[in-house]
């Protein structure tokens, strides 16, 4: 099965100031073979939706690395999710101030609309989201991981919007 590039938008937190995790992403993912397109950091849920609206891109990737990932995070998902988008959203770095991974916030993340949370410096799993999506592009379907409900057939459940 051949591989597609997926049109990735990159993008920091709200809160997130730091830049030196998106350039890290954007050259990771750019020596992948994937466009991507860098909004920087503090990017505020409308600019995300208005992003995602204008370029379709074939996934979205939140950063964080200031604590607060979690909670800009859940805001940003829910926000593409009420404009009705149904691009793939995955979220990583540090997503909370405690220092160790939260099941119970990567539950809620999943519930709200991301299609994969990473820990923090787990690139391996970023990579192999990215290829399964890219070998999926040969029909025209989106490949998730299996936190996304499937129906009887194995198809991705319709996504519902999250208010």
């Amino acid at each position: 099965m051949r591989r597609r590039n997926v049109n990735i938008l990159l993008t920091g937190t709200a809160s997130d100031s730091h830049t030196w995790n998106l350039v890290y992403m954007q050259l990771l993912l750019e020596e992948l073979g994937h466009p991507v397109t860098n909004l920087g950091p503090c990017v505020t849920d409308e600019l995300l939706t208005a992003a995602c609206e204008a370029q379709e891109p074939g996934l979205v990737v939140i950063s964080s690395v200031n604590g607060h990932g979690y909670r800009d995070g859940l805001s940003a998902v829910r926000a593409v999710r009420r404009a009705g988008l149904t691009v793939p959203v995955v979220i990583g770095g540090k997503l909370g101030v405690a220092g160790t991974a939260d099941p119970e916030q990567r539950t809620r993340l999943l519930d709200a609309g991301c299609d994969a949370v990473f820990d923090d410096g787990d690139v391996s799993a970023l990579k192999s989201f990215i290829a399964a999506l890219g070998q999926g592009a040969r029909t025209g379907r989106h490949i998730v991981p299996r936190t996304v409900p499937r129906t009887a057939a194995g198809q991705p459940a319709a996504r519902r919007a999250v208010a």
